[in-house]
């Protein structure tokens, strides 16, 4: 191959990419918002149709998502949309748990306090013209971007890392249970006083607050996942192959 048609090509590989990130942001969104539900089937030819994208792009997309773990392949079926077992839960809020405290520890002195002020009046804006699951998707986008503040203001980049996954985890635990009893998220005073503790510089007061934060949020969680279990008769409740459309 000469140096022209190498060169020639780089336009049509870049924008092949380029609609498989697009691909892969939208696909990654409603897996995460659970409109792709926790274990549903899919193929490539619906997801295509779907989303209006091309072969390359989808694979591209499906390819990134099995490597973060979001979705899995299923020979002669498929994909399957990860299911949500009680034990990720679990492990989430365990995770959780023990870093950002310690995010919350590390952030005292150099978080900006008034940029996490004003992410936190977002968490409690009000969208009523919204639909309930666009409600929540608003809400849980707010609340990680208060709560990635606080781990970026750490210093800890792996920390922060971490916690973003995590975070978009948890955003399918809430989506699933919270959407399911029709029902948004609440913050109640918790964010409030960790703020209070940051102007305080109070780091053993933020790190308690960061450790009963998650636990009350976690029982939270759990409820509404377990009401679900009693509404649907489901281990975890789940749309049927092909009801994601």
């Amino acid at each position: 191959m000469n140096d022209t048609t190498t060169l020639s090509s780089l336009p049509a590989a870049s924008t092949a990419l380029s609609q498989g990130d697009d691909a892969y942001a939208r696909l990654r969104g409603d897996v995460i918002s659970c409109r792709l539900p926790p274990g549903a089937i899919v193929t490539e030819p619906e997801l295509m149709a779907a989303y209006d994208i091309r072969k390359t792009s989808c694979r591209i997309a499906l390819t990134r998502l099995a490597q973060e773990g979001f979705v899995r392949s299923r020979p002669r079926k498929g994909y399957q949309i990860a299911p949500i077992t009680l034990r990720d839960v679990e492990e989430v809020f365990q995770l959780r748990a023990q870093i950002e405290p310690l995010a919350a520890r590390l952030a005292v002195g150099r978080v900006d306090l008034d940029h996490l002020r004003t992410l936190e009046a977002a968490c409690r804006l009000q969208h009523p013209v919204l639909h309930l699951n666009d409600q929540i998707d608003v809400f849980m986008d707010a609340n990680k971007a208060f709560h990635l503040a606080i781990a970026q203001a750490s210093g800890n980049e792996r920390l922060h890392r971490l916690l973003a996954g995590l975070l978009d985890e948890m955003s399918r635990l809430v989506a699933l249970g919270f959407g399911v009893q029709k029902t948004k998220p609440e913050i109640k005073h918790d964010h409030n006083a960790l703020i209070d503790a940051f102007a305080e510089g109070d780091a053993r007061r933020a790190e308690l607050i960061a450790r009963r934060h998650i636990e009350t949020f976690q029982a939270m969680t759990l409820e509404k996942l377990y009401a679900s279990l009693a509404e649907t008769g489901a281990a975890i409740p789940v749309k049927g192959p092909g009801s994601w459309r």
